[in-house]
């Protein structure tokens, strides 16, 4: 009995140890909330830094306003977001801001007979579209732009995103830019009073109300345009030139970004000059605590980010987001050092190079 009682005791121990293992397995998954803009990129990283590593990533794709909540709770690691928060907030929540990876906001349409750049607008016919002051496919100032196109006397349905969104953030604020009109009557922020259409959640949900919906027109991060398989609209830029969403265009457009400019890295790349730059290209960003309650955790993330930033170009350029440049990802794994620390002063991350 006793020689029984035994065997038990060490089939019992071996299972707490299994289960320790198990829960120590998933410890190591960096947890992350915040916008969908990123988050094809984000995934494909994931799976490859789980292969490579064995470390995994959760990431919430919930909307910017969302991660900047949960980062706030302090329920995950890192919050990403692509609207940047201001130096007074930054300072306020003793957070950290870093962009991550960059890309471009495509509106897309589902319109019988028209292919993925076949249709061109500007962003003054983009917000009367958007203020519902254009309200028909075949309105002349539609047709203005596109002479040589069949344009169907249907009503145009507008999508928009009903969560808060840094992708609505870059979207408003270029309409702002180009319309006064939208500035004066809805402005810019991640969240607005939108004047007409129908809200959905997250870049996915755009994405899928627009393709079942005939005559519908939204806006979307360009990967979930192509993994979507909509109708992207080319985009007459301030330069006056019609150009097409592509790496080419949105790396034009971050071309000249002075990032250093802004606190946290906040530049906002949206109407820059030039005849090949996208109008609607944005940056999108990671939050991290400078002294994270736990420490561990924020280190394995800076570990996937450092990983990202050197392996994960290629893997980004596939789905047409541009990486972050050389220079400006030297001086933001400087800033990590500088930083980012533990509670008795010892940087997370130590830079190698």
């Amino acid at each position: 009995m006793e020689s029984l009682l035994k065997h038990i005791r060490t089939i019992a121990a071996a299972g707490m140890i299994a289960i320790a293992t198990i829960a120590a397995a998933k410890a190591a998954d960096i947890s992350g909330a915040g916008a969908t803009f990123p988050y094809p990129v984000y995934a494909k990283w994931a799976d490859s830094y789980k292969k490579e590593t064995g470390n995994g990533l959760n990431y919430q794709s919930i909307g910017s306003g969302g991660g900047i909540k949960q980062i706030q709770a302090k329920t995950v690691t890192f919050g990403a977001t692509d609207a940047p928060l201001k130096a007074d907030d930054l300072n306020k929540f003793g957070l950290v801001q870093f962009p991550m990876v960059m890309g471009g906001i495509v509106p897309v349409v589902n319109l019988d007979g028209v292919k993925p750049g076949e249709l061109v607008l500007d962003g003054q016919t983009l917000a009367k579209i958007f203020l519902g002051d254009i309200k028909s496919w075949n309105d002349p100032a539609i047709a203005k732009l596109n002479p040589q196109a069949k344009l169907p006397n249907q009503a145009i349905a507008i999508v928009h995103r009903s969560d808060g969104s840094g992708t609505t953030f870059n979207f408003t604020y270029y309409l702002s830019e180009v319309s006064p009109d939208w500035k004066s009557k809805v402005g810019t922020n991640t969240a607005v009073q939108w004047p007409s259409g129908i809200g959905a959640k997250g870049n996915e949900g755009v994405a899928n109300n627009v393709a079942n919906t005939k005559g519908a027109i939204g806006y979307v991060e360009y990967a979930y345009a192509k993994q979507n398989k909509l109708t992207h609209t080319n985009m007459i830029n301030k330069s006056g030139k019609s150009v097409s969403p592509t790496s080419e265009t949105f790396q034009a457009a971050a071309a000249n970004a002075d990032w250093k400019s802004q606190p946290g890295y906040g530049v906002i790349l949206a109407n820059q000059p030039g005849d090949k730059s996208w109008p609607m290209t944005a940056a999108t960003w990671i939050l991290v605590y400078k002294q994270p309650g736990d420490a561990a955790a924020t280190g394995e993330a800076l570990k996937f980010f450092a990983w990202a930033y050197k392996n994960g170009a290629k893997a980004a350029e596939e789905l047409d987001y541009v990486p972050m440049p050389a220079a400006v990802v030297k001086d933001i794994q400087g800033t990590w050092s500088n930083e980012i620390k533990d509670s008795g002063g010892k940087p997370l991350f130590a830079m190698t190079n």
